[in-house]
């Protein structure tokens, strides 16, 4: 009999907060740690994670490497192997790492490249996401092509992600599907 299962899961973009690292800085280690991978990333993660403001922590270059390091840092404070290690977009390569598919500073230099591109296309033109929540699914996705759009999650039953320029992103909350 299992006297309990560890289940570790990592999430997406979004989930960070100013000084959401702060406590975990006061486990043995985890500043060394979190100096190491801050050098795999070129980004220091313990003033991001500690005093950076929310625009600063939400540029994806920055983003990106503070939860995936945050999701294998939480792993290691926990002192235990996860029995199922499950991700949300970028915290799929939290998960992968922890998974052991591959080690955490691949996951993390895998995850700067990443993050680096997305910020830089992101640079080029002012784009964001909405959330579609409720819906006929194929009547969602026949709108957010119609304003050229891309589905770029489909989250589940009920909720699917459209991103795009911000104007085609006004023009679909302008036109919205039935």
């Amino acid at each position: 009999m299992v006297d309990f299962v560890l289940v570790l899961v990592a999430p997406g973009q979004g989930a960070q907060t100013p000084g959401f690292l702060t406590p975990w800085l006061e486990l043995p280690g985890l500043a060394d740690r979190l100096g190491s991978w801050s050098e795999v990333v070129g980004v220091d993660l313990i003033a991001q994670g500690t005093t950076a403001g929310a625009d600063e922590i939400r540029d994806t270059a920055v983003a990106q490497p503070l939860l995936v390091a945050a999701a294998l840092a939480s792993a290691e404070a926990l002192g235990a192997a996860p029995d199922l290690v499950a991700g949300h977009s970028v915290g799929e390569f939290a998960a992968a790492a922890l998974a052991g598919v591959i080690t955490p500073e691949q996951a993390l230099s895998l995850i700067r490249d990443r993050a680096q591109a997305m910020a830089k296309a992101a640079a080029i033109t002012e784009t964001g996401m909405t959330a579609v929540l409720g819906g006929v699914e194929e009547e969602v996705l026949t709108a957010i092509d119609r304003h050229g759009l891309t589905a770029a999650n489909i989250n589940g039953a009920g909720q699917i992600v459209a991103g795009g320029t911000v104007e085609q992103l006004a023009a679909f909350k302008a036109d919205p599907p039935a």
